[in-house]
C-alpha cells in the first residue's frame, strides 16, 4: 500500500517503522509545519491515510482525505462531536473509514472484557465502579478516548450507570473518572469494581507505542480495499 501519514510525532514515527517493515510505502507525510501538503493533488495514488494528528485538526484532515476518496484510519481523540459528519462524508464519497480511541489489540480485548464484566456486575449492587487513566504529559485531551470508551461500555451494559464525571465525589449512577499526566507513560487504564468485601480490577498497561501503531497499520490493511465505516470489532 501507498500510505499518507498525517501526524508525525512519536506515534507517527512508530507507524512509519511498522508499515515499512510490513512492506508498505510512506508516500506522503503531513505534520504541523506542512499542513498545506494535504491536498487532492498529493493524495493521488494514496491507498490509505493514517491520521494521528491533534483534536483541533483531525476532523479537517479526515474530511480532506475522504473528499479525495482516500480511506482513512484515525486514532486521534477529542474531535468526536463531528464523528457523524465524517461517517456521512465517507458514505458520500464511497470510500472507507475507521476510527478507534485505541488500536492496540490488547486494549480492544480489554474493551470486550470490560463490557462482559459490567454486564455481570449489574446483579451485584454492593460494588461500585471507577475508571482511572495515566498518560504522558504531552497528551492533550483528558480523560483519554480509551477511558471514555471504557466508561461507555459500562453504561451500555449496566443499567445502574447512566453518566460519568471527573468529579471526585461518587454520585449515584455516575462513574467517576480520574486522569493523571506523568512523565513518558504510554498509557495505563484501570477499571475498578469495589465493595466492602473485595476489589476487582481490570487493567491494561502499555509498555510502549508499538501495539497502538501495529493495530493502526493492520486496520489500514483491512479497510484500504473495502467500502464503508468499520470498527476494531470488525477487524478482530
Amino acid at each position: 500500500m501507498n500510505i499518507a501519514l498525517i501526524g508525525y510525532g512519536r506515534m507517527g514515527h512508530e507507524i512509519e517503522a511498522i508499515a515499512i517493515k510490513r512492506g508498505h510505502v510512506i508516500k506522503l507525510i503531513v505534520d504541523q509545519d506542512n499542513t498545506v501538503d494535504l491536498n487532492n493533488n498529493n493524495l493521488r495514488g494514496i491507498d490509505v491515510a493514517i491520521e494521528f494528528s491533534s483534536p483541533a485538526t483531525a476532523f479537517s484532515n479526515i474530511i480532506t482525505c475522504l473528499g479525495g476518496k482516500v480511506p482513512v484510519v484515525s486514532g486521534t481523540t477529542g474531535w468526536l462531536e463531528n464523528y457523524d459528519k465524517a461517517v456521512a462524508a465517507c458514505m458520500q464519497n464511497k470510500t472507507s473509514f475507521i476510527h478507534s480511541a485505541n488500536f492496540s489489540i490488547g486494549v480492544n480485548l480489554v474493551f470486550r472484557l470490560n463490557r462482559e464484566l459490567a454486564k455481570q456486575m449489574e446483579r451485584y449492587t454492593d460494588y461500585t465502579v471507577s475508571v482511572e487513566e495515566i498518560h504522558h504529559t504531552k497528551k492533550l485531551d483528558a480523560p483519554s478516548g480509551t477511558a471514555i470508551a471504557l466508561v461507555k461500555g459500562i453504561i451500555d451494559e449496566n443499567k445502574r450507570y447512566a453518566s460519568w464525571s471527573m468529579e471526585k465525589e461518587k454520585a449515584e449512577g455516575s462513574i467517576p473518572v480520574t486522569a493523571y499526566r506523568e512523565g513518558e507513560v504510554p498509557g495505563t487504564h484501570i477499571v475498578t469494581w469495589e465493595s466492602s468485601i473485595d476489589t476487582i480490577i481490570l487493567k491494561h498497561e502499555a509498555r510502549n507505542r508499538k501495539g497502538f501503531a501495529l493495530g493502526a497499520v493492520i486496520a489500514a490493511e483491512f479497510i484500504h480495499s473495502r467500502e464503508g465505516v468499520y470498527t476494531m470489532y470488525d477487524i478482530m
